[in-house]
């Protein structure tokens, strides 16, 4: 085995994720120090990862763990205010003791009812109010949930991809004109489907698409359409043979040979 197919192998990619046999990490480790070539692709095929790992990171907000504490406090509070609604009112003096007209036990107990009335309803807006904040609480923390499940499942599939031995992997390197661009090609070498991860592409504009060529025997083959949709986890096409694989920008629906001036990434085998 030469060292191009060793490091085609997904040795190097089993090794950084923990995946390798203690036999097959030592040995590794001896080449790499002895071979230019295996540690330098050793090193980029980390710095990819860590890159990867870094772009699906979801940070929680810095203040959710404030926010659900505030409202474990307010929910406490409104279940200790409520029952103020029904505290009783109390009992006016015997008849005889209170010097005033006649009609003025009607006027206070009327006056009574008024302020409970006004209590109630107070009460009964800020209960409604904390509940509609409550409702969207909770519908912000299940959609930041579900990004983050999402997340974690993108990065599940291509850690299955780094993992798979039949799994090659050709990393695409930004042109002179985008040279922050990159992507990552993984060629099935049984089944020779193929799979792309660009999430490092700048979002295609209104009306235009990422299409992928393979280089086989010096002339270009459309591999097919890009979208976020398909990244990494659908087959764009099956490519029997190829030297190299490259990515441009054309028109939605793509085209039949690429447009050379949009060309962002290309990387050898």
């Amino acid at each position: 085995m030469n060292t191009q197919e060793y490091i085609s192998s997904g040795i190097i990619e089993s090794y950084i994720l923990g995946l390798a046999s203690p036999e097959e990490a030592g040995i590794l480790e001896c080449v790499m120090k002895n071979n230019a070539d295996v540690r330098a692709a050793f090193e980029e095929a980390q710095k990819t990862l860590e890159d990867m790992a870094t772009a699906q990171a979801v940070t929680p907000p810095s203040d959710l763990k404030s926010k659900i504490w505030n409202k474990i406090q307010q929910e406490q509070l409104v279940d200790n205010v409520q029952p103020m609604a029904s505290v009783d009112i109390p009992a006016t003096k015997p008849q005889e003791e209170i010097r005033i007209p006649g009609n003025s036990n009607w006027k206070l107990l009327s006056a009574a009812a008024s302020i409970l009335l006004l209590l109630s309803l107070a009460g009964n807006a800020f209960w409604m109010n904390d509940q509609s904040k409550t409702k969207q609480e909770i519908a912000k923390l299940q959609t930041e949930k579900e990004s983050q499940s999402l997340a974690i499942q993108k990065l599940s599939q291509k850690m299955e991809m780094f993992s798979n031995p039949d799994m090659l992997m050709v990393s695409l390197k930004g042109v002179e004109k985008h040279p922050d661009s990159k992507a990552i090609v993984f060629w099935d070498k049984k089944t020779k489907n193929v799979y792309l991860n660009a999430e490092h592409l700048p979002k295609a504009p209104e009306g235009m698409e990422y299409q992928l060529w393979a280089i086989s025997d010096g002339k270009p083959v459309s591999a097919g359409m890009y979208s976020e949709d398909k990244d990494s986890k659908i087959v764009l096409s099956n490519i029997p043979n190829a030297q190299a694989f490259a990515i441009t920008l054309e028109k939605r629906g793509g085209s039949p040979v690429p447009t050379m001036e949009n060309m962002f990434v290309i990387g050898n085998i």
